[in-house]
């Protein structure tokens, strides 16, 4: 390494480049924490739940929490033995020593504070030593050198000291979100379920659709609702309605009953929020399949209809909508039973507006009818096909909040397996 102005420059720059780098990757907006979860930068990705449920969430990325790959700990060491086997084959013809200085400043990104602090010394060796014939770091150089090394020391000290906290957070978020909304067993009572949820904000479990399966005095009993907005903002609303709506289990005797019980649980939420909380309204539909009957009951306040899959054809069971829970109208309007008899082998598909109405690139609606036919025979699971299909049509996902929740019962009097 020459002492020229010139050789000082560059070697500055590139000393600068990684430290910048380093800096931004400890002091950036890794994740950001609310309430119930934190939110992550990392690309998606998909964990499955007990029961066949699968929660939206994201993985931590390197960089963000999860340990680094085996190639980014071993590119500095590699790093390191290329460019000073290059110097040592072309001495006087390579000038590569503003390259191992560098190197501290990369390991940090991979490496804790003793491992950083080790490559430091080492580059600090080499060009500090000059009979070793690497580099010939001298005076401002050498100190700089100390100096980033040190620097790349900290950066990787306080990089690991906060990793540490995010995976604390990041486990006690997903404890308080499946807290809330625990995934649906593979069977309750004699109604065998499946489904999947998906929030739309990023890092999160539970937005502002819901869903539950609840086995009481009166049957088993299901709900699938959407809030008004989502993201964490409707995750009060969600853990308010289920909570009233696993309390109606076990104590109304009607779905009219449940319906104006969580109808109810809004409209006091919307009294005593303030003007924050005026407009506060959920749609939601209410199935009930009571005991030796081959029967559903629907009850739907402004929802989506159910879909009923019968030898491979979908659809859409007439049940009367009533006004959607928290307008206060359950006592002048309330909504209508609907009674539909069950064959054996039908299955109930009860989803959100965040798969009808996902678009594709032209600004097609997703034909969820048309398409579930098609993906029945999907060995994954029905839920888990419609949305790897909602993937591929809208190139991307739906921007809102999915829930799609499969519910088939076995024959009246048939015992749970």
């Amino acid at each position: 390494m020459a002492p020229s102005t010139p050789a000082r420059s560059q070697f500055s720059r590139v000393l600068i480049a990684p430290l910048r780098v380093s800096a931004v990757s400890v002091t950036g907006p890794l994740w950001g924490v609310d309430a119930f979860g934190a939110t992550r930068r990392a690309g998606a990705g998909r964990r499955s739940q007990g029961g066949g449920v699968m929660h939206g969430r994201e993985e931590p990325g390197w960089l963000r929490g999860a340990p680094p790959p085996r190639w980014a700990r071993a590119a500095p060491l590699v790093a390191l033995v290329v460019l000073t086997c290059v110097q040592w084959l072309t001495p006087g013809v390579a000038e590569l020593g503003y390259f191992l200085a560098a190197l501290p400043a990369v390991a940090a990104f991979s490496y804790g504070a003793p491992g950083t602090a080790a490559f430091a010394v080492v580059v600090l060796v080499l060009l500090g030593y000059h009979r070793l014939g690497v580099g010939h770091a001298r005076g401002a150089d050498l100190a700089t050198v100390a100096t980033v090394g040190l620097l790349s020391v900290v950066i990787a000290w306080v990089r690991r000291r906060r990793d540490a906290q995010l995976v604390s957070v990041r486990t006690v978020a997903e404890a308080a979100q499946l807290a809330l909304l625990p995934p649906v067993p593979e069977r309750v009572g004699r109604v065998r379920c499946d489904g999947l949820y998906r929030a739309a904000q990023r890092g999160t479990l539970v937005g502002g659709d819901l869903f539950d399966v609840r086995a009481g005095p009166f049957g088993v009993r299901a709900v699938v609702g959407d809030v008004q907005g989502h993201g964490l903002a409707a995750v009060g609303t969600v853990a308010a309605l289920l909570g009233a709506f696993r309390e109606a289990v076990l104590d109304d005797p009607g779905l009219e009953a449940v319906a104006a019980r969580l109808d109810r649980r809004l409209v006091q939420d919307a009294t005593s929020g303030g003007e924050k909380h005026t407009e506060l309204f959920t749609t939601a539909v209410l199935l009930e399949f009571p005991p030796e009957r081959d029967v559903v009951r629907i009850v739907s306040c402004g929802h989506p209809p159910v879909l009923l899959l019968r030898d491979f054809v979908a659809c859409e069971l007439a049940a009367e909508p009533g006004p959607p829970l928290g307008l206060g109208l359950m006592d002048p309007a309330p909504p209508r039973l609907t009674e539909v008899p069950l064959l054996p082998g039908d299955r109930l598909i009860v989803h959100t507006d965040g798969v009808t109405e996902a678009r594709d690139a032209a600004g097609h609606f997703y034909p969820l009818a048309q398409r579930v036919p098609v993906l029945v025979k999907d060995p994954q699971g029905l839920p888990r096909a419609v949305w790897q299909d909602l993937l591929a049509f809208t190139e991307g996902g739906p921007r809102d909040d999915v829930a799609v929740l499969v519910l088939s019962a076995a024959g009246a009097g048939a015992a749970p397996k």
